[in-house]
């Protein structure tokens, strides 16, 4: 490299041909190890930082996790009328369901936020109400109290959430806690609920030339399949990851500028939603309802489910409701023990799968746009 007077210094080629190798005793050592490097890979920027690949995925699992398994199930559950239509069955079978949207309902609060709610059955008992009062005193059809039954639930997510979710952990448990238990005492207290007696004749959704009980089984098994389908989509999608990010950390969310307290204010009153709409079917199928059935140990039923299912996992969360569901019918046979053997099952499958039953998987797949996009952007070789 040579420098004239008044001029810039020239810029070496890049070219093998124009480069000239110097001597080894002249040369440092650094020179040559550089002149002496193979192909380099050029990649873009970020490309193997993420994670490697997962273990090898047994086919058990892979079979749950595809697609068609879920299609299978809502299938199923509605042929499940012609396969056994007894009363005791549907029966059963309906209020598992129920169950199943108010799990889906809390694991959006619990599980991909990470807000700790013990007083979710209070949205269950605000929709259940709501359309139960709608009802029996003005004589509206159920369909026609939903759009109202919504708004109560976003009235009540807001009067809690509002000035609530600031705290966190155990602050917003203990404040959660007593707005379930408000709202039940409220309603033991009011004349229009019924007072202790609650609210009773409560209308079905109609029985479409088929027997009543059967055609609400069919409506909550359409109204939960979509819920749990929404659910899952939420998860999915820019919300539900800002929703994960809070969970895993709060701080470092806000630090990389996600609004950490809309981002909890839109899944406490999403969640509130898919409580209340859960009470409008409680209240169809129960055709009566009253203050003790939305007391603190339904919503720690509630959030049983979703810890015992695996916490975010939208599956999960369905199978670990209906265990909660259906364990105790099986084991009336068992009579006064059934509890204690149901409890004792409980802890030994949160002794042995403390993560869940069916766990939410940590990593995502790519979008097909971006799955595309690395394919077509090979690493380059440089000579």
């Amino acid at each position: 490299m040579s420098i004239d007077d008044g001029s810039r210094p020239e810029r070496p080629s890049n070219s093998s041909a124009n480069r000239s190798r110097p001597d080894a005793a002249d040369a440092s050592g650094f020179v040559n190890a550089v002149d002496d490097r193979g192909d380099t890979k050029v990649a873009l920027a970020g490309s193997g930082l993420a994670p490697g690949k997962a273990s090898t995925v047994n086919p058990l699992s892979r079979l749950i996790s595809h697609p068609l398994f879920g299609l299978v199930v809502v299938v199923l559950a509605i042929a499940l009328p012609f396969i056994n239509s007894s009363a005791y069955t549907i029966r059963i079978s309906t209020d598992a369901l129920i169950f199943v949207m108010l799990a889906v309902g809390l694991n959006i609060v619990v599980g991909y936020c990470g807000l700790l709610d013990l007083g979710y059955a209070a949205f269950f008992a605000i929709g259940a109400y709501t359309a139960g009062v709608l009802t029996t005193t003005f004589g509206w059809p159920v369909i026609a109290t939903i759009p109202f039954v919504v708004v109560a639930a976003v009235i009540g997510g807001v009067l809690i959430g509002g000035p609530t979710l600031r705290l966190r952990s155990d602050y917003l448990a203990i404040v959660t806690l007593g707005f379930g238990e408000i709202v039940r005492i409220t309603a033991n207290n009011l004349d229009f609920t019924g007072g202790p007696n609650g609210v009773f004749g409560i209308p079905d959704f109609g029985d479409f030339g088929l027997r009543a009980d059967i055609a609400t089984y069919w409506v909550v098994t359409v109204v939960v399949g979509l819920a749990v389908l929404a659910s899952a989509r939420l998860g999915r999608g820019r919300l539900g990851r800002a929703w994960r990010f809070v969970r895993e950390d709060e701080d470092a969310a806000e630090a990389m500028g996600i609004h950490t307290y809309q981002v909890k204010f839109a899944a406490y009153v999403t969640g509130a939603i898919f409580g209340g709409l859960a009470g409008v079917l409680f209240a169809v199928h129960q055709t009566a309802i009253s203050p003790p059935s939305f007391n603190f140990l339904y919503s720690a039923l509630i959030l049983m489910a979703v810890v015992l299912g695996g916490m975010g996992s939208t599956p999960g969360v369905v199978v670990g409701a209906i265990v909660i569901a259906l364990l105790p019918e099986l084991l009336r046979g068992a009579e006064n023990w059934r509890y204690l053997v149901f409890g004792v099952l409980l802890i030994v499958v949160m002794i042995f799968r403390p993560q869940g039953i069916w766990p939410h998987r940590v990593g995502e797949k790519p979008a097909k746009a971006r799955r595309k996009r690395v394919v077509e952007d090979e690493p380059e070789v440089i000579p």
